[in-house]
């Protein structure tokens, strides 16, 4: 049966979330459902809400808030208070995750539902001339959004099973592994060892390149795999992983070098794949490269009238990422004109203790554009910040500008330096100079101070600087 009245658009999407501002509906997860007016429909897999509702971004912070919690609870003594002893209840915790996600979905539908929007429960496969079949259903649409999301990657030969988990695996689980080997050391994989070393396990993170976080700028990465050692998680860098075993007791991981490493579980975070497979998109003239959905600057497919969004565009997978695409996808279909924000000027947040955050480019990256000796930078300690000495937590701030020009990069280290960072965003999207920066005055005593320094420090006029 083809059902195709009144749909503007009608979004293929796996695992999507919605919204709506004025006439345009859009919102965030992983994966995006978009509508160019209030009449719309939207095919749905599984939950709306997407990877970071249920199982990304929502849970996975909720855990490293308990973990912060404990990490607070044994250090109380040191500002003066007494807990006694610290007892973590996993089941209270996830409980305490399964609430925050609960009440986050219910409102998304409740979101749906007062904007009336249809959602169509199934899998929805593409066809020519933008229709989408969904079990017997077949629907015609003006636009068609692919907004599918991703899955969790997994290692070739190596399979989930009772001791070899993913994220979802330890995000549905009531058990803080003693011992736990994660393989990656991208953001999921620093996430969950920091997360679970905070909460009383031994863990070890293998990472087949030469750094944990490479993505980020170097001083980043050294200051976190510094701080991993302090608080006694072990790395192994620069070494494959040859094969993993389990047993009803344990599960091992044998290193391509031979060594061999026990654990209570294998957390598998190798990253995530788009979710673009068995959806007939290639069928239906839409072109994939390395598994993701070929856009042009608009984010227009190959095929007129289909877009995509989310994760299944190659680039940053990050939900809030999936919110611009999904705001900008909505506006053009509307025929207005948005400006296409590149992925180096979309902050980027890792919360492991302490935490990662930046934006713009990296000092590596801004002198092989520009050639090194135009470019500055500065770093500042947190250790001269009076609000990082109150917390307990150290790091640096780090600006990198061009030699008589803009800031193009910020990068941060530092229990809740991700706060700062949409400071540091507007710095960098609007291509300002340190020396417009240096005047503002940042309130006292806050860790956006950090910032002012470096800023004043790179404009000629550092004031706590020797």
């Amino acid at each position: 049966m083809l059902k195709s009245i009144s749909i503007s658009v009608l979004t293929l999407a796996a695992t999507p979330a919605l919204a709506e501002t004025g006439d345009i509906a859009d919102r965030p997860g992983e994966e995006i459902i978009v509508s160019a007016s209030r009449s719309g429909e939207g095919v749905e897999a599984d939950k709306l809400g997407g990877t970071c509702l249920h199982r990304g971004c929502v849970p996975t912070k909720a855990l490293l808030h308990t973990a912060e919690v404990a990490d607070v609870a044994h250090a109380a003594s040191t500002a003066g208070v007494s807990v006694g002893e610290v007892v973590v209840d996993g089941s209270a915790a996830r409980a305490f995750r399964d609430k925050i996600v609960a009440g986050k979905h219910k409102g998304l539908q409740g979101l749906i539902a007062g904007h009336g929007i249809t959602v169509v429960a199934g899998y929805g496969v593409l066809g020519p001339d933008r229709v989408v079949t969904v079990g017997d259903d077949t629907y015609a649409a003006s636009h068609v959004v692919i907004a599918t999301g991703s899955h969790t990657r997994l290692l070739p030969g190596i399979e989930p099973g009772p001791r070899v988990w993913t994220s979802e695996t330890a995000l549905s689980s009531d058990v803080v592994p003693a011992r736990a080997i994660v393989l990656g050391g991208g953001v999921i994989g620093v996430e969950f060892a920091s997360a679970w070393r905070s909460l009383g396990a031994e863990v070890t993170i293998v990472e087949a390149l030469d750094h944990l976080v490479a993505a980020e700028d170097a001083s980043s990465v050294a200051q976190l795999e510094r701080a991993f050692r302090r608080r006694g998680i072990q790395t192994r860098l620069g070494v494959r992983v040859a094969t993993v075993a389990e047993t009803a007791d344990a599960a091992s991981v044998t290193l391509e070098d031979g060594t061999v490493l026990e654990g209570d579980v294998v957390l598998v975070a190798v990253g995530r794949a788009p979710h673009t497979a068995d959806l007939g998109l290639e069928q239906a003239g839409v072109a994939l490269e390395r598994g993701f959905v070929v856009v042009d600057d608009q984010l227009r497919t190959t095929v007129p009238g289909v877009w995509a969004a989310g994760d299944v565009v190659a680039g940053l997978q990050l939900a809030h990422r999936g919110f611009q695409h999904g705001l900008a996808v909505a506006e053009r279909i509307h025929g207005r004109t948005v400006p296409q924000i590149p992925d180096a000027s979309i902050p980027r947040v890792i919360y492991t203790h302490p935490e990662v955050a930046s934006v713009g480019l990296t000092e590596e990256r801004a002198k092989e554009t520009w050639g090194a000796e135009a470019i500055a930078t500065v770093e500042y300690n947190l250790a001269g910040n009076a609000k990082s000495t109150i917390l307990g937590t150290s790091g640096v701030a780090k600006v990198v500008r061009r030699v008589n020009g803009p800031v193009v990069g910020v990068h941060l280290v530092g229990d809740r330096v991700g706060e700062l960072i949409t400071e540091a965003q507007l710095v960098v999207g609007w291509e300002a100079h340190p020396e417009d920066i240096a005047p503002f005055v940042h309130a006292h005593p806050t860790q956006g101070e950090a910032l002012g320094e470096a800023f004043l420090a790179l404009a000629g006029s550092p004031l706590h600087v020797a």
